[in-house]
């Protein structure tokens, strides 16, 4: 799916790698990492459980990642995303994780834009209904086209930004895929939705 996602960027001009930057020549180019699959012979370092167990001490906020139908589809696609955040201030960048598994990533790939929808602490059902696989995850949701991308910002949504694919870099069994900030918003008002150990929660004041 990597390799199908990097020949449909560069089909669409969008870039594949970060290009060095102003003062780059003074920074010492490190080695590349040995990233690999851990074999069946091999034991892993960590178990997928342990794994799961540590992370889930780290709370985070929760999104809903949306993209417009590409031609030829007849919806727009979307999925719940624990796995954002802010990546640059210039360029404005984010960025977000999906795994390489996901059946909805290669419609947002193929639509070439995305809208990050930070949902709101009110807003656990609909996260819910965006982390169901096989459903019209959009039947009942009221949206509007984002002003950049066209992709669906969600009524109600705190905070709203609106991207097109920058990058999309492997990073074991899931994709590191970069967004560059085309327009955002925020109602400026709210609890966010957070998630923690595997529950939703919210701030108490």
């Amino acid at each position: 799916m990597a390799a199908t996602v990097v020949r449909y960027l560069r089909s669409a001009g969008s870039p594949t790698s970060t290009r060095p930057g102003p003062g780059s020549e003074h920074l010492d180019t490190l080695p590349r990492p040995d990233l690999r699959a851990v074999g069946e012979d091999e034991r892993a370092p960590v178990s997928p459980a342990e794994f799961r167990a540590v992370l889930g001490n780290f709370a985070s906020g929760v999104t809903i990642i949306t993209a417009p139908p590409a031609e030829g589809e007849d919806g727009p696609a979307g999925f719940a995303c624990q796995s954002f955040a802010s990546l640059s201030l210039d360029p404005p960048l984010v960025t977000f994780m999906v795994a390489r598994t996901s059946t909805t990533w290669p419609r947002i790939a193929r639509a070439g834009v995305f809208c990050v929808n930070i949902l709101g602490a009110e807003q656990g059902e609909l996260c819910r209904a965006f982390a169901v696989s096989g459903a019209d995850k959009f039947a009942g949701v009221g949206h509007r086209p984002a002003p950049a991308t066209g992709s669906p910002q969600l009524d109600d949504a705190p905070a709203w930004i609106d991207c097109r694919i920058h990058a999309v870099h492997t990073g074991g069994d899931h994709l590191i895929v970069v967004g560059r900030v085309e327009a955002m918003g925020a109602a400026g008002e709210g609890d966010p939705l957070l998630f923690h150990k595997g529950r939703f929660g919210r701030f108490t004041h």
